[in-house]
């Protein structure tokens, strides 16, 4: 056998690949991590909750009010719109 310490059949290169490995771990989670709140972020989404989400035909209204303010339609023509998206 011989003095010293023995690291089993791979001797010193199982604790190298060892360390590589949860190294290798570690770094992956944490891209994974920063990926997934990056991807949340972009999606517009962010941390809303239920409550503070969009309503689906909000944006729409926002679009109807913007043409109305810049004179692209008429009073009648936005109400009608407006009545058209039941909001």
């Amino acid at each position: 056998m011989g003095w010293g310490i023995h690291f089993g059949r791979f001797g010193g290169l199982g604790m190298l690949f060892g360390g590589l490995l949860m190294l290798l771990f570690w770094v992956g989670l944490i891209v994974l991590v920063v990926f997934a709140v990056r991807a949340l972020v972009r999606s517009g989404r962010g941390w809303h909750t239920w409550s503070e989400a969009p309503r689906p035909g909000s944006k729409a209204l926002d679009v109807l009010k913007e043409r109305y303010a810049r004179g692209e339609i008429t009073k009648e023509q936005y109400d009608q719109m407006r009545k058209d998206l039941d909001v």
